[in-house]
């Protein structure tokens, strides 16, 4: 595919930007009425959430580019410095805008459906002592005041912690005195201060600071502000000067507390003279701090969004048995294992239960006599995940069983160092995939004995195998018995494991090597047969495109006549509807009460369709840096499914996003006959037509 020579870095979404047009869209639902009220202020707390690990992993990578002089552009056109600007500008933007949703809109309308987030003085007098009890017998003693002076440097603030900034005098000598009350995260972030109804919270910083003087007996509080500090908590490791990557890891996961701030919360009516004590105590710029009418860190508010109040939340769902799952609920591993064989199954989380299709074919190997052996990738699990406990157990039962654990799993790290301890020690083979390399791919593979002959089962995914947030989160799935399917992961298996390098596969494309070319192959394919005067057209369901070379390859497809529809969940740097360059390009987001996260690749090729799903975004890190899987979908009636699918992701009479030639995102959430429908909920109605 060659480079057009024309593009101009106008032309191109910076990714910072384009992902703080995301959080955006995902505070565009809290202030969204349509919605239940408790859904409204988890999405309150999943915006807080996503800037909190914004900051620590891409704001902070760009403020050391800052520091270390570094002044290149990117291609976007922004240098570190204009970036880290503007991501400062976009962010206070998008939490002023935040606190006003909460202070105009949902604030009031929980009170109008008694449940109410009050202040100290709010409280009634039996609801004054029953919080003075509490604070006593739960609170007290987990605190701990960190005082500064002469003999005792201000102490140091992790990363996350919200604290109180506490001025006191001492009465006898007149002198004022810092001091620091960490508010334990060991505690509900909000106190229920009604022992009888559970409808009236207090913030626990407000708890604690009303008592103050039990922390600090003897001395005059003078004032206090609740603050909170991020910091940069990306890892680096040097993996090519490790003997030992899980020792590694336990090691940088105990550097990472200490990274350089980045972004330091405080309440808006703070004095000028205390926020100025914090700021040169943490080394921070005052540009860096963000003001808030409070509360500061919204992710709390998880625990008002969990109340037991069905009539303010989605309806319950649970995922349907697709067929032929059904039949089988109480069949052994046989008849199991055979309803794989005959029909390769293609799954769709949530609408279709994780826990009683890819969680069960792995269970059901663990017990099953006649499975020899297991393979399976982890990336992402629960904590009590079911998956590990089958993994355990088939290693107990003399199974041969390999994990290949991704331990640098963002944020999940100290999890997955754990696990692999757990299994290392149950017997389990543990490896950590390619030096240098992410695993990303998401494969399990069971090998059977069956009469005499060895069968070989395997699930592909789009998702992590995690049975909690399967619940949550929007993915495919293959379960499959094709002899070539599972070949493929045979080889790939023991390219993780081994020393084999194995690049040629019969129906995967694999990252580093081969899915790059193979996808630009497909794209190349598609200008082709538009220059031949054919009907062209490439779909794409993404996290992210982000990628350089894939942007530019879908703007020269565009200018060729091929017609392209990408929907995006996350970071998109590529700019549709552009005179020229990317007319034949559409754009769509779609968010809601389930995560978009699968990835599905679809090619017309000259009307012999290809349809791929994996776990690979086209991100330079998914294609360069990991190792990633896409398998094709070659059964005609999922491919048809998968076709009807991205259908209803086109269809305009479905709400949505829509990004514009200047890389603006507007909601098209209104129609000639009033609202458009909801996507989540015509899939859970479509469903059961599946089962």
């Amino acid at each position: 595919m060659k480079q057009l020579a024309h593009i101009q870095p106008s032309t191109y979404v910076d990714r910072e930007m384009s992902w703080l047009d995301f959080n955006q869209r995902v505070l565009d639902l809290a202030i969204d009425p349509a919605l239940p009220l408790l859904e409204r202020v988890r999405f309150m707390a999943i915006v807080s959430s996503n800037l909190d690990d914004f900051f620590m992993i891409r704001a902070a990578s760009v403020k050391l580019k800052v520091e270390a002089g570094v002044n290149s552009a990117n291609f976007s056109g922004l240098t570190p410095l204009q970036q880290f600007e503007a991501i400062l500008d976009r962010s206070k933007g998008l939490v002023s805008k935040q606190n006003e949703i909460w202070h105009t809109s949902i604030l009031p309308e929980l009170a109008q459906k008694n449940i109410h987030i009050i202040k100290w003085h709010d409280l009634t007098q039996s609801e004054r002592e029953y919080t003075k009890q509490l604070f006593d017998s739960s609170i007290f003693p987990v605190l701990t005041p960190l005082a500064v002076d002469p003999s005792r440097p201000f102490p140091y603030i992790s990363g996350l912690s919200m604290s109180l900034a506490v001025l006191v005098r001492n009465p006898e000598s007149d002198e004022e005195f810092f001091a620091r009350v960490k508010v334990p995260n060991t505690l509900p972030r909000f106190v229920a201060v009604n022992q009888q109804v559970n409808n009236r919270f207090l913030a626990l910083e407000e708890v604690i600071a009303a008592h103050l003087e039990e922390l600090f007996p003897g001395m005059m509080i003078e004032d206090y502000y609740a603050f909170r500090l991020t910091r940069n908590e990306d890892l680096d490791l040097e993996e090519d000067e490790s003997d030992n990557l899980l020792e590694t890891m336990e090691q940088e996961l105990q550097r990472r507390k200490f990274g350089p701030p980045v972004r330091l919360e405080v309440e808006d009516d703070i004095k000028t003279e205390l926020l100025e004590r914090l700021v040169a105590e943490l080394e921070i710029t005052n540009r860096e701090v963000f003001k808030n009418r409070g509360p500061i860190d919204f992710t709390g508010l998880n625990i008002i969004a969990d109340l037991d109040r069905p009539e303010l939340k989605f309806e319950p769902f649970r995922g349907v048995l697709p067929h032929p799952f059904p039949e089988l609920e109480d069949a052994e591993a046989p008849e199991f294992f055979q309803a794989i064989k005959n029909r390769e199954i293609l799954l769709h989380h949530p609408y279709d239960s994780f826990t009683s299709t890819v969680v069960r074919f792995l269970e059901t190997a663990a017990i099953d006599p006649n499975v020899l052996a297991i393979k399976q990738t982890l990336y992402r699990t629960s904590g009590d995940s079911p998956i590990i406990e089958a993994l355990l157990e088939a290693a107990a039962a003399g199974k041969q069983v390999l994990v290949v654990i991704e331990i640098r799993a963002r944020f999940d790290e100290l999890a997955n160092v754990r696990w692999a301890r757990k299994l290392e020690e149950a017997g389990v083979h543990v490896v950590y995939g390619l030096m240098g390399l992410k695993t990303h791919a998401k494969l399990s593979l069971v090998v059977r004995k069956e009469n005499g002959q060895l069968q070989r089962y395997c699930h592909v995914g789009t998702g992590n195998y995690n049975p909690k947030t399967a619940r949550l989160y929007e993915d495919f799935g293959i379960l499959s018995a094709d002899t070539r399917l599972c070949e493929d992961l045979s080889r790939l298996f023991n390219q993780l494991s081994g020393f084999v390098r194995e690049e040629n596969f019969e129906r995967l494309l694999v990252a580093p090597r081969g899915l790059r070319s193979g996808l630009l192959e497909r794209i190349d394919r598609e200008v082709r047969h538009a220059k031949a005067g054919k009907k062209a057209k490439i779909r794409l369901k993404l996290n992210a495109l982000l990628d350089e070379e894939f942007v530019n390859a879908l703007y020269e497809a565009s200018c060729q006549g091929v017609q392209i529809e990408a929907n995006v969940r996350g970071i998109c740097s590529l700019k549709p509807g552009i005179p020229g360059l990317s007319e034949n390009i559409v754009v769509r987001s779609f968010l809601g009460r389930f995560l978009e996260h699968s990835r599905i690749f679809h090619f017309h090729n000259d009307g012999h369709d290809e349809f791929w799903i994996g776990s690979a975004d086209l991100m330079d890190r998914n294609l360069d840096r990991r190792i990633e899987a896409l398998v094709r979908v070659e059964d005609s009636e999922q491919r048809a499914r998968l076709n009807s699918t991205l259908d209803l992701y086109a269809n305009a009479e479905i709400s949505h996003w829509e990004m514009d030639a200047t890389g603006t995102w507007t909601r098209k959430l209104m129609g000639n006959e009033g609202r458009l429908q909801d996507l989540h909920e015509i899939l859970i109605s479509q469903s059961k037509a599946y089962g």
